[in-house]
């Protein structure tokens, strides 16, 4: 398996907040590309030739919320080193992605380091109608698929009633062109990104596994968009900022 890592984290990811921990971000930091771009982007092709469903999947309710994820993205991507015009994409590591309207997230999973999963509402609750997913950590695409924001956390100690409450009114709250971001933070023996189920708990965990996830709001379909951008570093890398940082 690869050994994919990022030097550092981003300044704001450094500092663990209590759940939600949710903050303002621009209306295009949604997306970003960095260091890792290139070894993540060849992993990511590789579990999308191969493993299919298991990374990629979307409802047919979701199709349209999945056609306006890719139109937004393609707006941002120039200013972040792509080169888009109508038919394709040429990516920071010089691939180039043919823009495919019958398959928007398999297009995006080809380009973007950031997983991307689509939430719709139905009754009181969203639930997950879609989703490009690469690197998940601990949880499985096809156990999720069409399932409510508490079914989902239902693994998660820390996601109790209060928790859910406010997650809930966030994802009801997001405003179009203003959206939310969070992160975590996981210890890890193996450092491999792809892990629906972690396959090592026992051991020296060298490896902290971030994700800073934002939460925006599509104009037209009104779906709600979820981007998990991974980084996977050394904790003695991470810790050696954060002793300068202090």
């Amino acid at each position: 398996m690869p050994e994919i890592l990022q030097s550092t984290l981003p300044e704001e990811m450094r500092t663990p907040r209590a759940l939600p921990g949710v903050a303002p971000c621009a209306p295009d930091d949604w997306l970003r590309v960095d260091e890792a771009y290139g070894p993540q982007m060849a992993y990511r092709r590789r579990l999308l030739a191969e493993k299919g469903p298991a990374v990629l999947w979307c409802d047919p309710a979701a199709r349209a919320a999945a056609e306006e994820v890719l139109q937004e993205a393609l707006k941002i991507m120039p200013g972040l080193g792509f080169q888009v015009t109508e038919e394709s994409i040429t990516c920071p590591d010089g691939a180039r992605v043919t823009i495919d309207a019958r398959d928007p997230l398999g297009t995006l999973g080809q380009a973007l380091q950031q997983d991307i999963c689509i939430l719709q509402k139905e009754g009181t609750e969203h639930l997950l109608t879609g989703a490009v997913l690469c690197f998940p950590a601990n949880w499985r695409l096809a156990e999720k698929a069409l399932r409510p924001l508490t079914a989902i956390h239902a693994p998660v100690p820390e996601y109790d009633g209060d928790v859910a409450r406010r997650v809930q009114r966030l994802f009801d709250g997001v405003r179009v062109g203003r959206p939310l971001w969070r992160c975590n933070r996981l210890t890890y023996v193996d450092p491999d990104l792809h892990q629906p189920v972690r396959r090592q708990t026992e051991g020296r965990h060298r490896f902290m596994r971030s994700e800073r996830q934002c939460i925006l709001r599509l104009p037209r379909s009104d779906a709600v968009i979820f981007t998990i951008h991974t980084f996977v570093l050394e904790r003695a890398a991470q810790a050696e900022v954060a002793g300068a940082a202090s």
